[in-house]
């Protein structure tokens, strides 16, 4: 073929696709551009890395990203996804339980080698099998705008484990997001996976949950965080383990300098990790979210985290929930936190326990210095039932009535609050002038249902929001408790 001329169109019917050849030294891109424009042909790559193209003998050939993925299709034998067809020019694609298998995922990575539009990609659940991934991680060598994947359940195993840490070692991705959730990772696969991710530094977000690694697993991941700069969220989360492999993933952490959001949860640490989990608290200045629920864990456990919360200047979330914590535990806690004034917890989750009104009334002393927290619990013991129908009213409700009383809307009540009159204010804010007000007297907990009914999840409450009814887990936070409820027993008996 004459370079210098352009090339010519051909119909579906002149075009061949040829099997690739893996051992091919010259490997052909079908290039993926908008039709109808033509490219002139371009010199075959001699030291190709991937086998995703699309080969013909003959010519170079151009085309749409459809016509690419059908192609492709035609090339592995397998039926085109037409969901994939109509989103693929989207940046989000959700190809979760569509059976792809190894062949269906290759056709997928050949149409996103080229692809600029998908930034996440969902194939959880697709028995996409070591020869799946070897595709995805070969396109991801070429394609630099892809980001986030979800590749979980796909029974990767050993061989898919050594994969993706050949593709971690590399560092030359663009993806900072990789989930790899249920795929038979076991103790070779910890190994391998520790090894690549104490170099990389690509890999922010790594979800290695309900895998198989247990306490030899513990000790090459706890390696590995002693050095990784890169990782800010790593899940492990219904994993085995135990005593050795958990105090191996603490002691790493008490050096780690990136890692922000630790899932430890449904494992097996026990109280004698909580130990080592208190040394990391006292340690790590960077850890801002710690989830070990479902860990058998005690009031002897919660005792020694407590220990590290007396120090600790970064954490904000605090998940125990589903442990054997009593109130008295629950005690240990909370005071832990009064005695720090630097303490930046925002959440105790021990939604499990059940408290008393004398544990509400430790509570208000620990919200007068902590304002910021929400400690969340199943329900408090021994409360009077006017006091209990009074707490669980609903704040909306409320409000209605005041506004109804006053033949006003809901949302003019809101932004009667508000000093500019309009219908956004940041949550602090809102906050701060819905305790304050006296229209509609409201407790803390009542206060933090109206923010969650409102927030728009950007710092900010939209009083639009006002007409839609949510509902949510029991909890209370803020000063005034016994005050509150004290002040209220009228409106509280007038409720019975």
């Amino acid at each position: 073929m004459d370079n210098d001329k352009p090339l010519q169109p051909e119909t579906e019917d002149e075009i061949e696709i040829e099997p690739v050849q893996q051992s091919s030294d010259k490997m052909l891109y079908c290039e993926a551009e908008p039709p109808p424009t033509v490219e002139k042909v371009k010199p075959a790559r001699e030291n190709s890395e991937t086998d995703l193209e699309i080969e013909d003998d003959e010519k170079f050939f151009t085309t749409g990203q459809k016509e690419l993925y059908l192609e492709a299709c035609k090339l592995v034998g397998v039926v085109p996804v037409s969901y994939f067809i109509r989103n693929m020019e989207e940046s989000y694609v959700n190809l979760n339980h569509h059976g792809l298998g190894p062949r269906g995922t290759k056709a997928i990575a050949i149409a996103l080698v080229s692809n600029t539009a998908v930034t996440k990609l969902e194939l959880e659940d697709n028995c996409i099998m070591e020869e799946g991934v070897l595709s995805l991680v070969e396109m991801l060598q070429e394609n630099y705008y892809l980001q986030e994947m979800n590749i979980s359940n796909n029974h990767l195993g050993l061989e898919g484990a050594r994969i993706i840490s050949d593709f971690f070692e590399r560092n030359s991705s663009s993806v900072w997001s990789l989930e790899l959730s249920g795929n038979d990772f076991k103790e070779e696969s910890a190994a391998l996976l520790g090894q690549a991710l104490s170099t990389n530094y690509r890999i922010k977000k790594l979800d290695l949950s309900h895998n198989q690694f247990s306490d030899v697993g513990g000790e090459h991941l706890g390696q590995m965080l002693a050095i990784n700069v890169g990782l800010t969220s790593l899940d492990l989360s219904w994993n085995n383990f135990h005593t050795r492999g958990a105090v191996a993933l603490c002691n790493g952490l008490r050096g780690n300098v990136t890692l922000a959001k630790l899932d430890l949860s449904m494992n097996g640490l026990g109280n004698e990790v909580a130990l080592a989990l208190g040394e990391v608290l006292r340690l790590n200045s960077c850890l801002v979210y710690l989830d070990i629920s479902g860990n058998d864990i005690g009031n002897e456990g919660a005792s020694k985290i407590s220990k590290g919360l007396e120090s600790n200047e970064s954490l904000r979330v605090l998940k125990l929930f589903l442990n054997p914590i009593n109130m008295d535990g629950a005690i240990l806690l909370i005071l832990a936190i009064k005695r720090n004034p630097k303490s930046r917890m925002e959440e105790l989750d021990i939604s499990n326990v059940l408290v008393s009104e004398q544990f509400m009334k430790t509570l208000d002393g620990v919200y007068a210095v902590h304002p910021q927290l929400d400690v969340v619990f199943k329900a408090v013991q021994g409360l009077s039932a006017k006091k209990t129908i009074f707490l669980l009213t609903n704040p909306m409700k409320l409000i209605q009535s005041y506004a109804d009383q006053h033949k006003i809307t809901v949302v003019d009540f809101f932004k009667s609050l508000n000093p500019t009159g309009t219908m956004k204010m940041s949550v602090d804010e809102f906050q701060k002038v819905m305790i304050e007000q006296n229209k509609v007297p409201l407790n803390q907990y009542q206060v933090r249902e109206v923010i969650k009914k409102l927030d728009e999840k950007t710092g900010m409450v939209n009083f639009r929001s006002a007409q839609a009814p949510r509902r949510s887990p029991f909890s209370a936070r803020g000063p005034g408790w016994a005050d509150f409820l004290e002040h209220n027993e009228a409106i509280a008996t007038s409720l019975v």
